[in-house]
């Protein structure tokens, strides 16, 4: 299962609220073909340790993480799913509430444990009433916590502007070669835990020689390190893969060790690498 950890929500008055415990370890689904490949992967996680699973509606791939939760007979209270609202789907107030009923219902679930805005809506007008259906979320107990995904440092001061709760999470791409402490900073002064997506870099830098050499060093594999790296950051890491050999390995990372001289190697990797998109960098 790995680390546990809090997130919570700033409120206006500087405080927190919603305060809620997540394993900071967890599978991701993206790209994860609805065709038994997602729920196989699922439950392959779930029965190695795994109690946390991120998807997202734009993955479509929600019923077969559902279908895995109620084949794994693991009771709900001992699980943590996230998912996410479509960028395209966050118009407004009402329509971020049918959406999370809509994920609740293929996923088959009463509530979700963490909802969150897959990226800033483009429509700037629509960005205060959306979160405002998010926070509703967050008080009728359809969500346990709520937060934000490729969020920029400029997005997050503009929703602490206008919301009653920050968000708890942002989850955006982090990885060996994109080490991001600005946003990193951002994040976390706005009351936010970093959630660390593609923390392998979507396997771009899988044959990367001076992770290699160091692997072989540690005895440990290139992937094993680039996952401790992260976990030790503090951040939420979710490594995606649908191969139960990986999905087993990638569990094992949490077992190694990090001297401090091996991080200052790691610290050096950063080349501000992009393996998918960016919309921190938008309006």
């Amino acid at each position: 299962m790995g680390p546990i950890i809090e997130i919570s929500h700033r409120t206006a008055d500087g405080g927190k609220s919603h305060s809620i415990k997540v394993p900071q370890f967890g599978l991701g689904v993206f790209l994860a073909p609805a065709d038994g490949t997602c729920k196989n992967a699922c439950i392959w996680a779930l029965n190695a340790g795994y109690r946390h699973i991120d998807t997202a509606a734009v993955y479509r791939n929600e019923e077969e993480v559902g279908q895995a939760i109620l084949e794994s007979g693991i009771p709900r209270s001992e699980l943590f799913i996230t998912t996410k609202l479509r960028r395209t789907d966050a118009l407004g107030y009402q329509e971020t509430l049918e959406r999370c009923d809509e994920s609740l219902n293929k996923l088959g679930l009463d509530f979700v444990d963490l909802y969150l805005i897959h990226a800033p809506p483009e429509d700037l007008s629509v960005r205060k009433d959306v979160w405002r259906g998010m926070e509703k979320l967050l008080e009728t107990g359809k969500t346990r916590a709520i937060g934000v995904s490729n969020y920029g440092p400029h997005h997050l001061e503009e929703i602490l502007q206008y919301s009653k709760y920050g968000p708890s999470v942002n989850q955006i791409e982090i990885h060996l070669w994109l080490q991001r402490p600005y946003l990193i900073k951002a994040t976390r002064e706005s009351g936010a835990v970093p959630m660390a997506y593609s923390p392998l870099a979507r396997g771009q830098k899988v044959n990367d020689e001076k992770l290699h050499s160091l692997s072989k060093k540690l005895g440990v594999t290139p992937a094993q390190i680039a996952i401790k790296w992260c976990m030790d950051k503090g951040f939420i890491t979710i490594p995606k893969s649908s191969n139960q050999k990986r999905i087993i390995e990638n569990l094992e990372s949490l077992n190694i060790e990090l001297s401090e001289e091996t991080n200052l190697i790691l610290q050096d990797y950063d080349e501000d690498y992009i393996s998918g998109w960016n919309p921190t960098v938008d309006l």
